[in-house]
């Protein structure tokens, strides 16, 4: 699922639902080309991957520690952010950043693509 002109700023909670059923990513950005987070579970690595694509060219991978859930599991993500970090809220409660590496405080692109399913979305 893609959306554009989507309002993301600074200071907003973006709260996404998924059902997982195999790896998935969130991207999060201006376009396909500039995405500012891009956050993948991967559950064959049991890993959460995060990296910017600029201009079509991807940045270095950052990697976060074990998965806090599972496959065929209702997941929830609390996501903000500010000129210099993106925070992740995971579905148990434990946080993780990730450098906001395009630096901007307003986004209007959001992406989900893998092998999951959109339960629900919501800004505030």
């Amino acid at each position: 699922m893609q959306v554009k002109d989507m309002s993301f700023r600074e200071g907003q909670e973006f709260k996404i639902r998924i059902m997982a059923n195999d790896s998935f990513a969130i991207n999060i950005g201006h376009d396909s080309q500039n995405i500012a987070m891009h956050f993948n579970p991967r559950f064959e690595s049991g890993t959460i991957i995060c990296n910017s694509l600029s201009g079509g060219c991807w940045g270095d991978e950052y990697c976060e520690g074990q998965l806090a859930f599972s496959r065929g599991q209702e997941c929830k993500f609390y996501i903000s952010f500010n000129n210099e970090q993106f925070y992740v809220r995971l579905p148990d409660g434990n946080m993780m950043s990730f450098p906001n590496r395009l630096g901007d405080v307003k986004y209007k692109y959001f992406d989900v693509s893998g092998d999951a399913r959109i339960v629900g979305i919501k800004i505030k």
